[in-house]
């Protein structure tokens, strides 16, 4: 074969030049150096200007570009999650891809009624459940929102029931310095030690600061917390282009940066090394209806942007596929979730949460979950490519069965055709005739009932007696001293 000719045939997609990498970047240590971010935390203005950082007004730093620059150098280029049972899950660093869950939705498409309601923690044990069950789902979070659980305990309740209903790793926010402690607290009785957590964290906190550029002291609180502690933090924006940032998607791209790597900036000075998975989101606020859009191109260009300038970084990158502006799961969400899946699979993206999304981020939906965790390994396979080594150009199978042959008999389709051939598990691939003989099943249809069947019958590795009852001593004692607590924001 010549030189330099590769066996494996895989996609390959990058947005940015170097070049326009370079530029975003020099554009984002300008609104840093010259523009600055508001901090309300006294503590980390102070931090920021021992290192050379400078005071305008009263909470306004700017940071100097070295403080950037050494910041990216200090954090960690890999980050390396562990599940709840100490085996090493998901490798984030380079262009490997892991899918999950995301947090928080405040309704849920009841997989029963098939009718929005207000989400309950039954919905995020349930959310749970089917990620543990389904093969291309590498993380958990929430999915759901709590409402039947006291406001100051909703997080620390997420958290319990997760760990219960899956032994994947667990993305996971929190309201505060408060229970966040509490939440860390009891991921280190799950690992035995605060020495073991550090060596093998399984849980990664999501915490964002607010566009354009600030810094809330309960976000910088939470920030702070995790560095001392060796928690894996997810410190990234969610900016609104056209509304808490540039409507130009460059502009957004540079203050939504701006903001994240502000907060590394922060996380390095506290605790050179801490991990790290950084990044930023930037979706177009829809200026018809006032609402945010997850499923549109624009939002995918600012993702695509994103990877690259994390990749050139040499950071892990954090952000989001698998979710939908549709209200239900029809259509829409059938389109919208497949394309932002295989574009954050081809951005090369490290973690990528959101999956099963519904209604800007607002509605959750089992079904959802199932129906993404199909389309995942759908784009896994396009992204593993094919091989075009000896065997499977196979020169010497074609000269033997010859024109008008046929290959269904010979050693080489049994062999391979699992290997070169992706196999739905709910997409129909029945004659017309036998979809009508079986009742002309809707793939709707498919993928919810699914989802009953396994929220009905899977059982989750469960905790050790041991393990649970510490974990139910923490909560307890969690209630007692977070219920009539005010978090600052």
């Amino acid at each position: 074969m010549p030189d330099g000719f590769g066996l494996q045939c895989t996609p390959q997609y990058r947005l940015l030049s170097r070049s326009q990498i370079q530029e975003l970047h020099r554009a984002t240590l300008e609104v840093l150096e010259t523009v600055g971010v508001r901090i309300h935390h006294a503590e980390a203005r102070q931090m920021l200007q021992a290192a050379g950082g400078r005071i305008k007004a009263s909470d306004i730093v700017q940071i100097p570009g070295y403080l950037v620059e050494e910041a990216i150098n200090h954090a960690p280029s890999c980050v390396t999650i562990f599940n709840r049972q100490g085996r090493p899950t998901m490798q984030l660093e380079g262009r490997n891809i892991y899918y999950g869950l995301g947090t928080d939705l405040l309704q849920t498409c009841d997989s029963e009624t098939g009718e929005l309601r207000p989400s309950c923690l039954q919905d995020v044990a349930n959310a749970a459940r089917v990620a543990d069950y389904c093969q291309e789902i590498d993380f958990i979070a929430s999915h759901g929102f709590p409402h039947d659980v006291p406001a100051n305990m909703a997080f620390v309740a997420e958290f319990m029931v997760q760990v219960q209903n899956s032994t994947k790793p667990i993305y996971f926010t929190a309201a505060g310095q408060q229970d966040l402690a509490v939440i860390v607290d009891m991921a280190v009785t799950i690992a035995g030690g605060d020495a073991q957590l550090r060596n093998k964290p399984f849980l990664i906190h999501y915490a964002e600061p607010i566009s354009p550029l600030v810094h809330s002291k309960a976000a910088v609180d939470k920030l702070l917390l995790c560095a001392d502690r060796g928690i894996p933090l997810n410190y990234a924006p969610a900016l609104l282009s056209g509304g808490t940032g540039p409507v130009t998607l460059a502009g957004a791209i540079v203050t939504a940066n701006a903001e994240a790597l502000s907060g590394l900036v922060m996380q390095q000075l506290r605790a050179k090394g801490a991990p790290m998975i950084s990044g930023f989101s930037v979706t177009p606020l829809d200026m018809r209806a006032g609402t945010t859009v997850y499923g549109s191109p624009d939002e995918r260009l600012t993702h695509s942007a994103c990877c690259d300038l994390y990749h050139y970084y040499g950071l892990p990158v954090w952000g989001e596929a698998g979710c939908s502006d549709a209200k239900v799961l029809d259509q829409q969400a059938a389109f919208e979730s497949a394309f932002s899946i295989l574009m954050a699979a081809l951005d090369g993206c490290n973690l990528i949460h959101d999956i099963g999304y519904l209604g800007q981020g607002l509605i959750g939906s089992p079904a959802s979950i199932v129906m993404c965790n199909e389309l995942i390994s759908y784009v896994r396979r396009i992204m593993r490519g094919f091989n075009m080594g000896p065997e499977r150009l196979a020169i010497d199978l074609i000269r033997r069965v010859g024109p008008g042959g046929h290959f269904l008999a010979e050693d080489e389709t049994a062999e391979f055709f699992r290997q070169e051939h992706w196999i739905p598990t709910f997409s129909n691939r029945d004659n017309p005739e036998n979809w009508v003989f079986k009742g002309s099943p809707r793939y709707l249809e498919t993928v919810t009932q699914k989802a009953r069947e396994i929220m009905a019958s899977h059982i989750p590795v469960p905790l050790p007696d041991t393990a649970l009852n510490r974990l139910q001593a923490i909560y307890h004692k969690a209630e007692q001293q977070l219920t009539n607590m005010v978090f600052k924001t």
